[in-house]
């Protein structure tokens, strides 16, 4: 999400090895298509936290057990053959020192040497199979190009990685199942350690430390794909356990079950410590590095430190979530700790420690100097978590052509295409694509804007205050992801419009009264009111994305920022326009969401 190429990786005792494919070159692979469905008798799967689909440790089954293999003697090109075997095209790096975490089981392979051509695994050198002075701290690891091999059988490849969302630390959060490509919970009836620890196992973690019941990490959306789930505890997916095909009135999301799993023990958060601040949970951030010399304790830059970095820090205290990522902290005594060891910090969230965000290695540079600008965090064992309803989007989205007369208001907060300031007003008008956006606040603290009433901005113009400059964002991408139209709204009215049952509203705008989500509330920005549009009247005809991207800048810290992105096809013949197959961006698995961006759209009107 941002750019990293004027930092380098540091490691986080255990390393990343990252070995460039396009200069080491990338052996070519058998086109026999009975070959490239993998090795007979083996299946295959990634695992291990954190990490993206196409990359983490790799796990062979064989004879029944699954099992590891070791780091001893392991290449790219080993790494090319096993992400063929998994079913894509290539390695792009691979990793050694159990970098997504031990397996457990079996460690199936020692010393495996690959020229790279090989159609299957079973045909490089090893030490043979099950035959290992290896333990599971050296499990290896890979990374694949996210790229599907073309006709590709993997019925040797498991679909898991069940998912755990929104939890406060490692290896606990909501349970998600993957069914017919669409992302589900589960329901609580009869959850318990056993289907708990099942989950976890196949998270590639160890045991269940808890079964937890309703909704305690917060509410899902959507389909809930099982219910009564009764595992004996030795199952290897939970699918494999009995279980209750799920009906609408048999369950709600209040219902949804979760996990917390043992963790192996990293030692990660001896490395930083808070200073400074009135609690625990807050305080100037202040880090462990060796080298040279003796370990010593030092501040970090507080250039460019957000949400995103404060996420990590918090998360590697074992803290929660990060209510604030704060650049300034002269408020807080600094002690006798007055050194800068860590600058140009970009974590993308999901890291275990700050060593693992990209940074500037040992030669530190900070545009701001002294200790008042270095990084702080107020950390939360709780957070906001918002999600847009995306069936809404598609039932009221349709196109209106507005004269220019009426849109100055629009035009002043910068609704509108840049050619609107070369038109000829207030004659002529502009064609907007309209629809409603609801969006629901299903974490398990109230989502409150940045910043309070005292900084709020009032635009005369529309009569109203702005908590947030940019609240949302609106997009209409081409099947490539090119932006030719875009959208913006700001959050001048963040209130609860409706909630569930047993909720009660907090927030109302009147009368300069407070903002923000209640938990289990909902905040409704009509199609009819300013702004909530995409101005699309330079648009050509065609096959496009529409994309809402809900706190796009990270400036409200959430529990989970990946479905915080709604995404449609959608057909635009110069007079209508056809809006379909609404989604959530994370709800899909990522096969199906590699089949939606490679959509070219209808031929004909007729939606299929």
């Amino acid at each position: 999400m941002r750019p990293v190429s004027v930092w380098q990786w540091s490691p986080w005792g255990l390393l990343l090895c990252l070995l460039c494919s396009s200069c080491l070159g990338s052996p070519s692979p058998s086109t026999d298509p009975e070959k490239r469905a993998g090795s007979q008798g083996l299946r295959f799967r990634l695992a291990g936290f954190p990490r993206k689909p196409y990359e983490g440790r790799v796990e062979i089954q064989r004879a029944g057990e699954w099992g590891t293999i070791c780091d001893d003697d392991f290449t790219l090109q080993a790494a090319h053959v096993l992400c063929r075997e998994l079913g894509f095209t290539e390695a792009t790096g691979w990793t050694h020192s159990a970098k997504y975490g031990p397996g457990t089981g079996r460690i199936w392979l020692d010393n495996l040497s690959c020229s790279g051509t090989e159609q299957s695994v079973t045909e490089c050198a090893s030490r043979g199979w099950g035959n290992s002075d290896c333990t599971h701290d050296e499990d290896a690891g890979v990374i694949c190009k996210d790229q599907r091999l073309p006709g590709f059988s993997d019925s040797n490849v498991i679909e898991a990685r069940v998912r755990l969302k929104s939890g406060a630390h490692p290896g606990e959060g909501r349970v998600e199942v993957l069914k017919a490509s669409t992302w589900g919970t589960v329901c609580d009836r009869k959850w318990d350690l056993h289907a708990a620890s099942v989950v976890c196992r196949e998270l590639g973690f160890g045991s269940a430390r808890e079964a937890l019941s309703g909704a305690r990490m917060g509410q899902g959306m959507g389909a809930i794909h099982l219910s009564e789930v009764r595992c004996s505890g030795q199952e290897l997916s939970l699918w494999k356990c009995p279980h209750k095909n799920i009906t609408a009135e048999d369950c709600s999301h209040s219902q949804d079950a979760g996990v917390r799993c043992n963790l192996p023990y990293t030692g990660a958060e001896t490395r930083i410590r808070l200073s400074g601040g009135r609690s625990q949970h807050e305080g100037r951030v202040e880090v462990q590095i060796g080298g040279p010399g003796p370990l010593r304790w030092g501040l970090i830059c507080g250039d460019d430190w957000g949400t995103l970095e404060a996420m990590v820090a918090c998360r590697q205290l074992g803290l929660g979530y990060a209510n604030h990522g704060l650049q300034e902290t002269w408020y807080w005594d600094s002690g006798n700790i007055t050194e800068v060891v860590m600058s140009g910090v970009r974590c993308t969230g999901t890291e275990l420690s700050l060593d693992q965000c990209a940074h500037h290695g040992t030669h530190t540079t900070c545009k701001r100097t002294g200790t008042r600008f270095t990084a702080g965090v107020i950390c939360s064992e709780t957070a906001s978590d918002l999600l847009l309803h995306s069936a809404l989007v598609q039932e009221t989205a349709y196109i209106e052509d507005r004269p220019l007369h009426m849109l100055y208001c629009a035009a002043e907060e910068n609704c509108l295409a840049s050619s609107a300031r070369s038109a000829n007003w207030p004659y002529g008008h502009r064609r907007l694509l309209r629809f409603s956006s609801q969006i629901h606040n299903l974490g398990r603290a109230d989502f409150r804007p940045k910043a309070g009433r005292h900084s709020w901005v009032w635009h005369e113009c529309h009569g109203h205050y702005h908590s947030m400059d940019i609240f949302t964002h609106y997009d209409i991408l081409t099947p490539n992801g090119t932006k030719v139209a875009e959208g913006h709204k700001a959050s001048f009215c963040l209130e609860d419009t409706e909630c569930q049952e047993d909720v009660s509203k907090r927030y109302e705008c009147a009368n300069f009264g407070e903002q923000g989500i209640t938990v289990g509330c909902w905040d409704l920005y009509r199609h009819d009111i300013d702004c909530q549009w995409i101005d699309i009247t330079d648009v050509k005809p065609g096959n496009y994305i529409l994309q809402i991207v809900i706190n796009p800048n990270f400036e409200v810290a959430e529990s989970d920022f990946t479905n915080n992105a709604m995404k449609c096809n959608c057909k635009y013949d110069g007079h209508r326009i056809w809006v379909h197959n609404c989604h959530i961006g994370d709800a899909f698995s990522e096969e199906a969401n590699r089949r939606f961006e490679r959509y070219p759209g209808q031929t004909s009107n007729q939606i299929i």
